[in-house]
């Protein structure tokens, strides 16, 4: 028997509804849960095509006004987890309430799992339980530091929905969402709704539009963002000048004078004072999200690391990066010998930039000789290993191949072992060799199933390719294995689309 709290006494709607319409309304969520993740595959879709769930929807399509729509899901929201009090429920049921599905959020985020963050929010609204700004503004940082744009807008147009506007917080993870996903002009839509609402700006949200706008080279508006802020009585700081270096290198066409801007602003950012200097505001540091992470700095993913960076330098880091990524050897000896005027020693990312150009220069020998001149007197990481592997590999000549074997039996043999983005790194590069025996390539893939990591579908995908150019029997154990791993890894990640 239905409880009559499900709807209102004197409701028109309740008239409305059939014996099919309660069946769905008093369906275990749990059950709910399991159909709803079931019908996302087209087989089991063909297969469930009678499903209550279905059913439901094509009722729902045929009311004339958005209106009932609404109220109808709105009931059916709210009445499934009244009609379910069992044993089983309770087994399977992650969360009951809005505490526990916080936790849940902070945990897919600490691991880095942001593409479940939408599957969570959608048992929020089969469970009836009602959202609150933190858990919107998890959810959001969740999609920042997973890169995806889409997922961040629908979780802001949801806390919109719910009568809760979002704060100038929330748009600086929204616009460094932007920065992340290289959607400047979204980045430029967002400050233009910020100021429709009167939400005042802070220095964080001018820095964020500033590094968002640098990943896609808009100097111009770059330098209208300093303006701003210095119209504002805001000073420039190491952030900003990370930005400057960032929107030069994105700058295309690239030209000789990049370079030499890089080098200037370099030099210019030695003026930037203490009094200057940003600090985590309290809701990043509550949220785990450091500055670095914030403004799309290439050390966010390392600034946790102890005695890994030094953050004085972080220009320098930025600097470093950029000439890496346009294999400007010159300039980085130049910004090296800076380095050492200025009193500073290299840290462990100073060296894993210097030896990325050289090997982009297809300098082998130099970036051999500065990774043995650091390790020599410092114990290695197994980043510098991974760097030291990767970059031998380009180009994917003999010897570069030897350096890189050599080098991966060497990291295991001092103890350091793969995690899955080192795995996926190394596999996709390995898996580029057109000639040769495959060799390497083999050896990383044996590496990361001895530790049953599986590595990313980019990665499986370009091993499974080269497997396929040689001559190898179509029932060979690697291949079939490898391709299993394929289709696996296909069929949930292949059709996904965030940006």
């Amino acid at each position: 028997m239905i409880s009559k709290t499900f709807f209102p006494r004197k409701s028109p709607f309740v008239k409305t509804l059939t014996r099919p319409f309660l069946s769905v309304l008093i369906k275990p969520a749990c059950i709910v849960k399991r159909d709803r993740r079931k019908l996302r595959s087209g087989e089991e879709r063909r297969s469930h095509s009678l499903s209550p769930d279905r059913f439901a929807m094509n009722i729902l399509k045929s009311f004339p006004s958005s209106a009932r729509r609404g109220r109808f899901l709105a009931l059916l929201t709210k009445s499934r987890p009244l009609s379910v009090d069992t044993a089983e429920y309770s087994k399977r049921n992650y969360a009951s309430n809005v505490s526990e599905y916080n936790t849940v959020i902070g945990s897919l985020i600490a691991q880095r799992r942001g593409y479940l963050l939408r599957d969570v929010y959608d048992d929020m609204m089969l469970d009836g339980v009602q959202p609150v700004r933190d858990t919107f503004h998890a959810l959001i940082v969740g999609t920042m530091k997973g890169s995806r744009l889409q997922d961040a807008f629908f979780f802001r147009d949801e806390m919109k929905a719910m009568g809760l506007p979002p704060d100038v917080n929330l748009y600086n993870f929204l616009i460094s969402t932007c920065g992340k996903c290289k959607s400047s002009d979204t980045a430029i839509k967002l400050l233009e709704e910020m100021k429709r609402h009167s939400v005042k700006l802070k220095g964080e949200t001018y820095i964020c539009l500033l590094n968002a706008l640098a990943a896609t080279g808009r100097t111009d508006q770059v330098y209208a963002i300093v303006r701003d802020m210095t119209a504002a009585g805001l000073g420039l700081n190491k952030f900003c000048y990370a930005g400057l270096i960032t929107a030069f290198k994105n700058k295309l066409p690239t030209t000789e004078e990049t370079t030499a801007k890089i080098i200037e602003l370099v030099k210019q950012s030695k003026g930037w004072s203490s009094i200057e200097a940003s600090t985590d505001s309290g809701e990043n540091v509550m949220m785990n999200v450091s500055e670095e992470e914030l403004y799309n700095i290439p050390t966010a993913e390392f600034v946790h690391r102890r005695g890994f960076i030094n953050r004085q330098l972080t220009v320098y880091h930025v600097a470093l990066n950029a000439c890496a990524d346009l294999k400007s050897k010159e300039t980085v000896e130049t910004l090296l010998d800076t380095i050492k005027r200025d009193g500073y020693s290299y840290d462990v990312f100073i060296v894993m930039q210097a030896m990325r150009c050289y090997f982009n220069c297809e300098d082998i020998d130099s970036g051999v000789r500065i990774f043995e001149e650091y390790t020599s007197s410092r114990p290695p990481t197994a980043e510098l290993y991974v760097t030291l592997i990767e970059g031998a590999m380009v180009g994917y000549t003999p010897r570069g191949m030897q350096i890189a074997q050599e080098n991966l039996e060497k990291m295991y043999a001092r103890g350091f072992f793969l995690n899955p983005k080192m795995g996926s790194d190394l596999l996709l590069a390995a898996a580029g060799e057109k000639t040769g025996g495959y060799t390497t390539a083999n050896y990383v893939w044996d590496l990361l199933q001895s530790r049953r990591i599986s590595p990313s579908l980019p990665a499986v995908k370009a091993y499974y390719e080269g497997l396929k150019e040689r001559e190898i029997p179509a029932d060979d154990p690697r291949l079939v294995l490898v391709g299993r791993m394929y289709d696996n890894l296909n069929l949930r990640f292949g059709g996904r689309r965030n940006t």
